[in-house]
């Protein structure tokens, strides 16, 4: 059991992300002015606390280049500032870093120096997010487990791009330009990877190549219009799928396609679809709301009604389709014996 207590914190970590999706760095770190003097050795425009001496504290400082970095720094924020270019030798003394923060900066692909980043061999967690990068900075350290690059203008990751990176858990993609073929393959080999978010892109159909260890992946405002038949037979792990705000229609979900035992919450509300999908028992939380749907079928949620037959569902929304509280068969109650939440109609 304890071998499984590492695991199970970890998600409970991404599921906290999950649930407020676009959370930013800010939950990682203290205010510097709450952690004592500056120590000796610091940039004279940064904070270096005496009393956390491993940060380096440069956020918010109309910074236009990124300053000195003193040897056994961890922990570097330098978000919120107006940097527009990374030199070759920016982190020639970081070989201890940890984490950069380098969010809300007006960094661009051609503007980062080849090898600025091959000093960081410690490399953890790599937040760069809202600048204007057109392509992902590599290489990157093997160390790195958690790569943020939301609200760029990323169009695609080329092959290769996070390639050897087999400690990566999350990876933040959300409100960018990636279409299906700009990603294509580029998930190849992160064995490790359990959170994937690639919602508003513009892809037309789920990331393809991800790997079996993928546990959520979020993919809600995009233009997807299909889902392969055998996408979820190819992740085994996978928990929490996001497809809402999308172009989902019947005719692009195959039969059964959902109907995986892994899945614990689907989401596929403000599609297109008539019919609701047929799903897992074992499923817990199934959002529909904002569909053409018109028929209540059972048979999407139980094959069989039994003592030992029934959905474990706890949460079903149906509001915002062609469903009224009349559409809901009395044979629902015990197929549906564990619902908390039944939500048909438009004021239900």
């Amino acid at each position: 059991m304890s071998r499984l207590l590492p695991h199970v914190a970890l998600l409970a970590i991404l599921i906290g992300c999950a649930l407020c999706q676009y959370e930013d760095y800010e939950s990682y770190y203290g205010p510097s002015h709450m952690l004592g003097p500056s120590g000796p050795n610091c940039a004279p425009e940064c904070d270096c606390p005496v009393n956390f001496p491993s940060a380096m504290y440069c956020d918010g400082r109309r910074l236009k280049s990124i300053p000195p970095i003193p040897p056994g720094i961890k922990y570097l924020y330098l978000q919120n500032n107006q940097i527009h270019e990374i030199k070759s030798g920016a982190f020639v003394n970081a070989t201890d870093l940890r984490w950069l923060v380098l969010d809300h900066n007006r960094i661009t692909t051609n503007a980062v120096e080849e090898g600025a980043f091959e000093k960081l061999v410690s490399l953890e967690k790599l937040f760069f997010s809202y600048n204007d990068l057109t392509e992902p900075v590599s290489p990157l350290a093997k160390t790195l487990n958690e790569l943020k690059m939301i609200g760029n203008k990323l169009s695609k990751l080329p092959l290769g791009s996070l390639s050897g990176l087999a400690n990566l858990t999350s990876i933040h993609l959300q409100e960018n330009e990636l279409t299906s073929e700009g990603i294509s393959g580029a998930f190849k080999g992160l064995s490790s990877l359990v959170y994937l978010d690639v919602s508003q892109n513009r892809l037309g159909l789920l990331p393809a190549g991800v790997p079996s260890s993928l546990e959520m992946l979020y993919a809600d405002h995009n233009e997807i219009s299909s889902v392969p038949k055998d996408y979820l037979q190819q992740l085994p792990a996978l928990q929490y799928l996001r497809v809402s705000h999308n172009k989902l229609a019947d005719s692009g979900v195959p039969a059964g396609v959902f109907n995986v035992s892994s899945l614990i919450e689907l989401d596929l509300s403000f599609n297109n679809l008539q019919t609701i999908p047929e799903v897992h028992e074992n499923l817990e939380n199934l959002y529909l709301q904002v569909n053409q749907i018109s028929k209540f079928d059972i048979e999407s949620f139980c094959k069989v009604v039994g003592p030992l037959n029934y959905s474990r569902l706890r949460h079903l929304r149906l509001d915002g389709n062609n469903l009224t509280r009349s559409s809901v068969p009395l044979e629902a109650a015990n197929c549906l014996r564990q619902a908390t939440e039944l939500t048909v109609g438009a004021t239900d």
